[in-house]
């Protein structure tokens, strides 16, 4: 049979279900009561049903779900107790997330045909996706009643009451599961659950007390009783079923976890270690497991940390056991970086990148790191690279931009960034980004009309951008421009950061070219106090605010601790020459 042959007859068992599922009402004597018949279409009336259906199904399978809408209302036009049409729309609903509609179609499409499972699967899916347990549990009972041999409604049926809370009944639904498939390890280890969570913990061990009875070769349940133990505080009973697992399973990986986070529970680090150890260095435990004890020892408060030593000696375990995946030395790295071992943290990346060069998200960790170093020439060339291998990644192009901007290299910078625009994509806070280093590539090259047009852009994409709102002010009061303006951009930047000391200088610089010294000497007094001592261009602006408050001397003073600092401001060894203030040169 070809395919074509298929198809036509899958439709055409589905028009049949459509055409027949009808209803009327029989006047029995009872109102609720009511039988199925076949309605009967004429010719053209069937024809046209058969189209509609048929169209319907196809163009949903097209994707074009509202035209294929419109052709189930077309066959429900033609036959209101279409309970193949109804069920059809309620599939489209349910996709279009329009759970509500889809609910009714499916509860009326069940009232017309109370015997087709497919309508009610479908509908306590809807129920459970709203949380509404019981009604989901209820068809689930009733498709068992229908189909008593299905384990898969036994089992969908007890986890929901499970997750719902209710656990007597939920307990119920796994004895009839084990009352149709006999004794079985699932049901146990599930019902064990329900009694942990139902706080009857008496039922709980006897549930793996039979497991073991039962199965008395198999180490994982000896595991989960240890694991119980443990949990409850019975560190002797814990040991002795931990104990029993390596009897049967001396080279179990996964129980020297469970015997490390154990010791390392009850501060007892040195067996913890051992036991750790042994785990890291078993080929038979994932990567992930590893990972997330190292992540444990590695986050533990400094009383419950091990030595460093060890830690990298787990580390090189996991890459022993696991060379060929990229996390093994992303571990190591980040380790570094924790230790502030830039340069053997980009070294391990590096190695990563070895084993996958495909890697975004390691490319985007080793430019970092080339920033974190200030090796921007390194970081100009890695995001180059990079950008070749990706080159629809927007934030490649920033960071590119960036190294080019502290290299001076501002032509470079912005084609980059012109560049990386382009694969901008709906994402706010990158385009600011991006407005942003414009901003600064275009003031550095003097431009300051365009520099202070991409700033604009940035605040009106990002209201809340501080460094934007900052650089911006201190631009404008520099050049003695919209000082008004500047005022209001630097009060609400150091009023979201009211100890910053940049952002407190700034906006003492805006308030010393408006002329209000002593308001300006408040502000530089609370930088100086939040750090503002070890920047030298906070210390000349000082300086420069005491002259205007003819306290010379002190002026003097700030501006030589400037210059020991080894400020590169064009004015200031002017300014301790001449022992007078002498006014910045403006960009332009």
């Amino acid at each position: 049979m070809n395919i074509r042959i298929i198809i036509i007859l899958f439709f055409t068992i589905l028009i049949a279900a459509a055409c027949s599922s009808t209803r009327k009402a029989v006047d029995n004597g009872s109102t609720s009561s009511t039988e199925h018949e076949v309605v009967i279409l004429t010719e053209d009336k069937r024809i046209e049903f058969e189209f509609y259906f048929i169209e319907g199904l196809k163009q949903n399978m097209l994707g074009n779900t509202d035209v294929a809408i419109q052709y189930f209302n077309g066959c429900l036009e033609i036959n209101p107790h279409s309970a193949a049409s109804l069920y059809e729309l309620a599939k489209i609903y349910a996709t279009k997330g329009d759970v509500v509609s889809a609910r009714l179609l499916l509860e009326r499409a069940i009232d017309i045909n109370p015997d087709n499972s497919w309508y009610k699967l479908l509908l306590a899916r809807i129920y459970q996706g709203t949380n509404q347990i019981a009604k989901a549990s209820n068809i689930y009972n009733e498709l068992i009643k229908n189909d008593p041999e299905n384990v898969e409604y036994y089992y969908v049926n007890a986890m929901l009451l499970t997750n719902s809370g209710d656990y007597k009944a939920a307990l119920n639904a796994y004895d009839q599961l084990e009352n149709l498939m006999g004794y079985n390890e699932q049901i146990a280890i599930a019902r064990q659950h329900i009694h942990r969570e139902s706080g009857n913990n008496k039922a709980a061990y006897k549930e793996i007390e039979q497991l073991i009875e039962t199965y008395p070769d198999v180490p994982e349940y000896y595991g989960i009783m240890a694991d119980m133990y443990s949990e409850d505080g019975n560190v002797e009973k814990a040991l002795e079923y931990y104990n029993r697992v390596l009897e049967i399973d001396p080279y179990n990986g996964f129980v020297h976890f469970s015997l490390a986070t154990f010791h390392f529970k009850n501060s007892n680090f040195d067996k913890g270690y051992e036991h750790a150890k042994i785990g890291f260095s078993h080929h038979d435990v994932e990567i992930e497991t590893k990972i997330q004890l190292y992540l444990m020892l590695s986050n533990a408060p400094a009383d419950l940390k091990i030595e460093d030593e060890k830690i990298l000696t787990l580390i090189e375990c996991i890459i022993e056991t696991h060379p060929d995946d990229t996390r093994s030395y992303g571990i190591l790295a980040d380790f570094m970086i924790s230790r502030g071992k830039l340069n053997e943290a980009r070294e391990y990346i590096g190695k990563a990148l070895n084993i996958n060069p495909n890697s975004y998200e390691l490319w985007e960790q080793l430019i970092i790191l080339d920033n974190q170093m200030n090796d921007y020439v390194q970081m100009d060339k890695t995001s180059s690279e990079a950008i070749s291998l990706f080159p629809t990644q927007p934030f490649l192009y920033m960071l590119n931009a960036v190294a080019n901007i502290q290299m001076k290299e501002y032509e470079k910078a912005i084609n980059m960034l012109e560049t990386g625009e382009l694969y901008l994509v709906d994402n706010k806070r990158l385009e600011a980004q991006f407005a942003l280093n414009k901003a600064e590539a275009y003031y550095s090259l003097s431009n300051s009309e365009k520099a202070f047009a991409e700033f604009e852009r940035v605040i009106e994409t990002d209201p809340e951008n501080y460094i934007a709102l900052n650089n911006y002010a201190y631009y404008l009061a520099t050049r003695g421009e919209m000082l008004e303006k500047a005022e209001q951009m630097s009060s609400k930047v150091i009023k979201a950061n009211p100890n910053n000391a940049t952002y407190l200088d700034t906006h003492a610089w805006v308030l010393f070219k408006k002329g209000e010294y002593r308001l300006a000497r408040f502000y530089m007094d609370t930088a100086l106090q939040n750090g503002g001592l070890e920047n030298a261009v906070i210390l000349e602006h000082y300086g420069d605010i005491l002259f205007k408050l003819e306290k010379i001397d002190e002026a003097i003073e700030y501006w030589k601790k400037a210059l020991e600092l080894g400020s590169d401001s064009d004015t200031l060894q002017k300014k301790i020459e001449k022992e007078k203030y002498i006014e910045e040169g403006i960009n332009e």
